[in-house]
């Protein structure tokens, strides 16, 4: 699987994403909505935006890895928040969290604020894509 990154220089460097990431080859991973809900349905850390942050990542790792992958084949993240703000004013901790689950990989990705979530408790979302090696290659 082939992959190369996209950062023209005619656009803000890009600080911990990717503009766009070209991928040939591959099988297509679709990842649904994970929020920060454990394996009995209930929401890890109420209130914590971090702990919530950690959890999510988390069970996209499970479902990426249950997949045949890594967090490092995921090329596309929308994050969905509650309160942006919130999200910025802790970006250096956000930050700390996601280089230990991506290990220096990181995907294009977008930011939403939402009003809220299927879960009442939930503050953080994620979803997106990931691109799997071939099955021979994994």
């Amino acid at each position: 699987m082939k992959r190369k990154f996209i950062n023209p220089p005619t656009l803000p460097k890009p600080r911990g994403y990717n503009h766009a990431i070209l991928v040939e080859g591959g099988r297509l991973l679709f990842l649904a909505g994970q929020d920060a809900s454990d394996a009995e349905g209930r929401i890890v850390a109420p209130g914590d935006l971090l702990g919530q942050f950690e959890q999510v990542l988390r069970n996209l790792q499970q479902v990426v890895e249950a997949a045949g992958g890594s967090m490092q084949h995921i090329v596309k993240l929308n994050i969905f928040v509650r309160d942006r703000d919130e999200y910025k004013a802790n970006l250096k901790p956000l930050g700390e969290i996601f280089r230990r689950y991506f290990q220096g990989h990181y995907p294009a990705m977008a930011l939403f604020e939402v009003t809220g979530f299927f879960n009442d408790r939930a503050l953080i979302e994620m979803e997106g894509f990931a691109v799997l090696p071939p099955a021979e290659e994994t």
